[in-house]
């Protein structure tokens, strides 16, 4: 099953109703699903190979909530709404701010859009194409702008209102998605052509954005809130959450007066507002249906792409390490990517392409390791730390950065050096076919095409082609690459 393949539900905000979310889920069912997927967006995935698209639309119709099949034409609006009486906050935002927002949009957003209390640390203020970041001065907001990965993120020139916030979000998507738009190359030419024709309440910056760079929060489990209540925040480690399990949440979440549960970044949900008297019914919810409620902060903190089982297994065996070895990863995240966009990461781990010798063997995938600038997600810039890394070194690699990370955090903020260390892999030269990647390494030769150890590519006669796909020897190009010593071959 493919991304593309996936209906996607959008939940604006990451909030909806134990109504809502049971109407979901029993869209998935009649699917023929028994688990959903939730997105690092906020939004609830599952397969739907044969779909009856009217059908779809009256059904997500009766609980407003809108969804794509087949695509990724649409996003979803990403709230820190979640973090609200659980970890620090602006005194402005409150819930009601977000749900007061969020009604100023009107329109499906095809950008990727932020709306988040830079207080908090739980949901990326930056990995958005529009960020919406909570100022100082109630009911004002800093806007940043990046609209392409290869863009600066840049700072909108004013503080935007509340009640503009959607009007001027959709402003700028249609200049977007504008075919015959001009390349505007700043945000002071995109904010002077936007405001000839939207009139907006702004005001004036008066001072740089501040946020604090907090450790990573723990998020799982029945914690304590102000008023002597509690939030439970669930997480499953292969993100396969049971259409069971669910709607006996929903249930209880009825019970117990429980309005809203809440979608994080990170595929875990939470339920606030559970009173001591019914604590005992959640715990006894979570031991009946085998809920592990405090999992190893190891595991936690990791961004993986939907049904991705390669990206989970190398997680599950870094952990594994970790756990061995008595590593603490705490205040850490990691993400496992194959390009590095929308990170929102302390450490990127980015899958190099598999490389084959001579049509026959596969090189073992290596790795990127990079890390942000001072180990804030929230930053944009990524320092490479270790490059074409094996699997095997993976975990000694990743201990040795949260070493450092350690390190520098026991120090006085002012004296902290985040030195830009990369180690320098050991490279080999070899030649690889331009059509199927392909790689000829002299250390091996061709046995296939009776070519033995030691030749060098230059000296292969001009006749020689690629035993995979047959291209001539002209097809192949010189590059440099760590083989090591892990070659696996196929059968």
């Amino acid at each position: 099953m493919k991304k593309n393949d996936l209906i996607r539900a959008f939940i604006p905000g990451g909030v909806l109703t134990p109504r809502d979310l049971k109407k979901i889920i029993g869209i998935a069912q009649d699917l023929g699903n028994e688990v959903v997927h939730f997105g690092s967006r906020q939004d609830i995935m599952f397969p739907g190979d044969e779909v009856d698209q009217k059908k779809l639309d009256e059904e997500f119709g009766s609980i407003q909530t809108n969804y794509e099949w087949s695509g990724r034409r649409y996003q979803n609006i990403v709230t820190s709404y979640l973090a609200v009486d659980l970890m620090a906050s602006s005194p402005w935002v409150t819930s009601g701010t977000y749900f007061n927002v969020l009604e100023y949009f009107d329109y499906r957003p095809r950008l990727k859009i932020n709306i988040t209390d830079p207080k908090q640390s739980l949901v990326p203020l930056f990995n958005g194409q529009l960020n919406f970041v909570a100022s100082d001065h109630e009911d004002y907001w800093y806007l940043f702008i990046k609209l392409n990965s290869s863009d600066e993120l840049q700072r909108w020139p004013v503080l935007v209102d509340s009640q503009d916030i959607g009007k001027l979000a959709a402003a700028i998507e249609e200049y977007h998605f504008r075919p015959e738009k001009e390349s505007i190359i700043s945000t002071k030419n995109l904010f002077d052509e936007i405001n000839k024709k939207v009139g907006t309440n702004n005001r004036t910056i008066d001072k740089d954005l501040d946020y604090p760079s907090e450790p990573f929060p723990y998020y799982e489990g029945l914690n304590k809130m102000a008023g002597n209540k509690y939030w439970l925040g669930l997480y499953w480690r292969n993100n396969r959450y049971t259409i069971s399990f669910l709607e006996k949440v929903c249930n209880l979440c009825e019970q117990t007066n429980c309005g809203r549960i809440i979608i994080t970044p990170w595929k875990s949900f939470i339920v606030k507002d559970i009173s001591e008297e019914d604590r005992p019914k959640w715990e006894l919810l979570c031991g009946n249906n085998g809920i592990n409620l405090r999992h190893s902060s190891l595991e936690l903190n990791w961004h993986l792409p939907v049904l991705d089982d390669s990206a989970l297994k190398l997680k599950n065996y870094l952990v594994d390490v970790f756990d061995k070895h008595d590593i603490s990863t705490y205040g850490l995240t990691f993400s496992i990517k194959e390009q590095p966009v929308n990170l929102f990461t302390s450490v990127a781990i980015l899958t190099q392409p598999s490389i084959r010798l001579f049509g026959k063997y596969n090189v073992l995938k290596r790795y990127n390791v990079l890390y942000s600038k001072n180990f804030d997600p929230n930053e944009e810039h990524y320092i490479p730390f270790a490059m074409y890394v094996s699997k095997k070194e993976l975990p000694n690699v990743l201990m040795r950065l949260s070493r450092i990370y350690y390190e520098e955090m026991n120090k006085e903020k002012e004296d902290r050096i985040w030195e830009e260390q990369e180690e320098e892999p050991s490279l080999q030269t070899a030649f690889q076919c331009s059509d199927c990647m392909t790689t000829y390494d002299e250390r091996y030769g061709d046995p296939q095409s009776g070519i033995p150890e030691g030749i060098p590519f230059v000296e292969l006669p001009n006749t020689y082609s690629c035993p995979m796909c047959e291209a001539p020897k002209s097809s192949y190009q010189e590059i440099k690459i760590d083989f090591g010593e892990e070659i696996s071959q196929e059968y």
